[in-house]
C-alpha cells in the first residue's frame, strides 16, 4: 500500500471512529443517567476520550500531510506521531483515570440501579457500531500487513503510522469494556449487589490505562528515531548488494522520518575492479544507486558512502 493510499485509508478509519464514537457516547450517556450505573459513566468517558482521541489523531493526519519547507527539509510526517502521543494521553486521563475514580466513588456511595433494561439495549447497539469502527480498523491493518508480507500481529507492532492501530486498540478496548458492562448490569440486575458495577467500572479503568500504555510506548519510540524493522532492512539490503559493482555493505543504518518514510545511511565496499576506476564513474555508479533507492516512494532520501577495501586501505 502506497504512502498516499495508506493515509486516504487512516483517514476513512478515524472519520468511521469519530462518527461512531461520538454517537455512542451521547447514548451511553443518556442511559447512565436513567440507570444510574458507574460503568456506563465509565463507558461514557471511554466513549468522549475516544471521540476526543480520534479528533486529535485527525488533526495529525492532516498536519502531517503539508509539504517539505526549508524549516522541515523532510515534511511534517512526524506530526502524527506528536497526536498520537496526545491521544495516548487523553485515554488515560479522560477513559483511565476518570473510570477508575468512578468505580471507587460507586464503592464508597453505593446505589441501585434503575431502567437497567434501558442500559442493556443501549450496550447492544453500541457494541454492534464500536464493532463496525473496529472492522474499518481491522481492514486497514490486515491490508497494510498483506502488502508487506507480515502477520497481523506483527505489523501492529512495527507500524510506522499508529493512526489505525490507535483506532483498533480503543475498538478493542472499547469492546471488552462494553462486554464487561453488559456483564456488570446483568449481575447487579439479578443479585441486587453493586459491587458488580462499580468492579466494571475500575476494570474498564485500568483496560484504557493499559491501551493508553501501548499507544504512547509506540508513539515514543517512533519520535526517537526508530529503525525501521528488520524485514524492511533486508529487503533494503538485498537490493543494494544487488549491484553488480558492490562488494560488500559495511554498515546499513535507516530511520524512520514520518509514516512510511526513510531515510537511509550506507557504507559501501565496492569489487575491486570497480574500486580502481576513476573517481567520475565511481560517483556516476554512486548517483546511479542513490537515485534508483530514492524512487522506492518510502524513501526520503539515501547518503552513501564509499569505503575503500583492505587493500586499497593497506597501500594508504
Amino acid at each position: 500500500m502506497s504512502e498516499s493510499a495508506s493515509g486516504e485509508a487512516s483517514t476513512r478509519t478515524v472519520v468511521v471512529a469519530v462518527a461512531v464514537n461520538l454517537a455512542i457516547a451521547f447514548a451511553k450517556g443518556a442511559a447512565a443517567a436513567l440507570t444510574g450505573s458507574a460503568a456506563l459513566w465509565a463507558e461514557t468517558a471511554h466513549s468522549l476520550a475516544d471521540t476526543g482521541n480520534e479528533v486529535l489523531l485527525f488533526v495529525g493526519l492532516r498536519r502531517s500531510g503539508r509539504p517539505a519547507d526549508e524549516r522541515h527539509p523532510f515534511g511534517y510526517g512526524q506530526e502524527r506521531w506528536f497526536w498520537a502521543f496526545l491521544a495516548a494521553i487523553g485515554i488515560f486521563v479522560v477513559g483511565g483515570v476518570l473510570s477508575i475514580d468512578e468505580g471507587v466513588d460507586a464503592i464508597r456511595h453505593p446505589k441501585p440501579l434503575t431502567n437497567v433494561p434501558v442500559g442493556v439495549g443501549v450496550l447492544v447497539v453500541s457494541l454492534a457500531l464500536e464493532a463496525l469502527s473496529w472492522r474499518t480498523a481491522h481492514a486497514q491493518l490486515r491490508e497494510e500487513a498483506r502488502a508487506r508480507r507480515r502477520s497481523l500481529a506483527e505489523h501492529v507492532r512495527s507500524a510506522s503510522d499508529p493512526t489505525a492501530t490507535t483506532v483498533l486498540l480503543e475498538d478493542s478496548a472499547a469492546i471488552v469494556g462494553i462486554g464487561l458492562a453488559l456483564g456488570a448490569l446483568v449481575l447487579h440486575w439479578a443479585t441486587g449487589w453493586t459491587g458488580w458495577d462499580a468492579g466494571a467500572s475500575i476494570l474498564i479503568g485500568l483496560l484504557l490505562v493499559g491501551v493508553a500504555f501501548l499507544v504512547a510506548r509506540r508513539s515514543k519510540g517512533l519520535l526517537i528515531d526508530e529503525s525501521p524493522p528488520p524485514d524492511v532492512l533486508e529487503r533494503l539490503r538485498g537490493r543494494i548488494v544487488a549491484e553488480p559493482w558492490v562488494g560488500a555493505i559495511e554498515s546499513l543504518t535507516a530511520v524512520y522520518i514520518g509514516p512510511q518514510r526513510v531515510l537511509v545511511m550506507v557504507r559501501l565496499l565496492p569489487v575491486a575492479e570497480v574500486a580502481r576506476l576513476p573517481a567520475e564513474e565511481l560517483m556516476a555508479k554512486t548517483y546511479d544507486l542513490r537515485a534508483s533507492l530514492c524512487a522506492v516512494e518510502v524513501i526520503a532520501d539515501v547518503e552513501i558512502t564509499l569505503v575503500p577495501g583492505a587493500d586499497e586501505r593497506s597501500s594508504t
